[in-house]
This record gives C-alpha cells, structure tokens and sequence, in this order.
C-alpha cells in the first residue's frame, strides 16, 4: 500500500438556507455557471455528514470564472442553524475571488441589494497581496465572500 497524500483541489462547499435563492446570488449576481443540480437522498450522504434523520439534500455545483468549483448544499429534515458569524470567529469562513472592476461591481452589488460587511474597498497596503484592493460581502446566508482586485504591479 502506498503512503496518502494531496494531490489536488476538488471543491469548497457551502451550506445555505435556499437554494433556489442561493443560486440565484451567485449564477445572476456573481456571473458564476451552474453545471449541475440534483436532489440526492443517497444514504452514503447521511453516512458522510452523520445525519440519520437526513430526509434529502439539495445540490448545485458552479464553476467559478478561472476554474475553481464550489457546491452549495440545502440540508433537509435536520435542524440547521445559521451561519451568520464574525470572520474573526473559529468555524467561520470565507471565499475570496478574484474579479476587475472592483469599484463598478461593488456600486452594482450594493444596487442589487448586495450586504458588504466592509464599509468600503479596501487597498492592501502589505503582504503578499500588496497593491490589491479588497472588500467583504455577504451572500444570502451571510457567508462571507471576499471580492479581491489583483494588484497589476
């Protein structure tokens, strides 16, 4: 047997209230592309996520622009609570893409409805993203998604 190791990236996932909701913040609002949606009510799915009164879960996989995958999950018949927590609280987390535009998309989003938690766009003055511009957003269960502006220099 050979020893385990990581070979790659699949995907990140993201637990929502409504995925129909969901779905539509990040197809119409975010530009990302649907590849796939079902209702699965597979019992190695309560296995994985060790939920025995699971009736079914809802799935949707979209491709962010540049590659990367993201699928977004709406648990059924378990109590779920929401996930409305502070980035500097254990147990959160955030998704940070990359985008042009920064200034237009963000007077777009916040014209769409769009939550920012940042007050405004933020340059990044130091690091390994020096010269990038940056700002927090909520999605429709208050994920946090980060939009950054690559720095051209």
């Amino acid at each position: 047997m050979s020893q385990g190791k990581v070979v790659g990236f699949i995907h990140s996932g993201i637990t929502v209230k409504d995925l129909e909701i969901s779905l539509d913040f990040y197809v119409n609002k975010l530009g990302f592309e649907l590849l796939s949606k079902q209702v699965s009510k597979q019992e190695y799915i309560s296995r994985i996520v060790n939920f025995n009164d699971l009736e079914e879960v809802k799935i949707a996989f979209l491709q962010i622009p540049g590659g990367s995958q993201i699928e977004l999950l709406e648990y059924v018949g378990v109590e779920r609570l929401p996930g409305n927590v502070r980035p500097c609280d254990y147990g959160s987390g955030h998704i940070c893409i990359q985008v042009e535009g920064i200034e237009y998309l963000y007077e777009h989003l916040k014209e769409q409805g769009v939550q920012f938690r940042s007050p405004q766009i933020v340059d990044i003055t130091a690091g390994a993203n020096k010269g990038s511009k940056a700002i927090y957003m909520y999605d429709p269960d208050y994920y946090i998604i980060e939009l950054m502006q690559k720095s051209t220099l």
